[in-house]
């Protein structure tokens, strides 16, 4: 019979290649549920650590990114011993079609949980073209 147990295994911080960090520190891709509706996308990504102050979401063109800012001290009077918790930045970048409402996306961070609502547009619906002779 096979061993139906699985490794936890610690999620180790990525290299990102899209642009050049200017903050020294490990970047995480943070874990995302993605939701789609008839109306709207919802995004919901693990961000601990992050709060409004500490989060940024930017549009250009079609490329969606959310970076989170994770700043962590250890208390006065205390040393580190032993972590198994890994402390860094998040970031996460996505590609968006054009149906989402560029305009209407909207944000909000709680308890480390970022919800972004991506409405999207109206769609055409169907209509018939009538045809005529000539």
């Amino acid at each position: 019979m096979a061993d139906k147990t699985k490794d936890i295994q610690k999620k180790e911080a990525v290299e990102t290649e899209v642009v050049e960090r200017t903050r020294a520190g490990k970047v995480y891709n943070p874990d995302v549920d993605i939701m789609e509706g008839k109306d709207k996308i919802v995004v919901i990504a693990d961000m601990p650590g992050v709060n409004e102050n500490s989060v940024e979401v930017t549009l250009d063109d079609n490329v969606l990114t959310i970076y989170g800012r994770v700043d962590w001290k250890i208390p006065e009077k205390m040393k580190l011993i032993h972590a198994e918790y890994g402390v860094g930045d998040f970031q996460r970048i996505f590609t968006i079609s054009g149906e989402i409402n560029r305009e209407q996306i909207q944000a909000k961070v709680k308890n480390g949980v970022l919800r972004l609502v991506m409405p999207k547009n109206d769609v055409p619906k169907m209509r018939k073209i009538a045809v005529k002779a000539g």
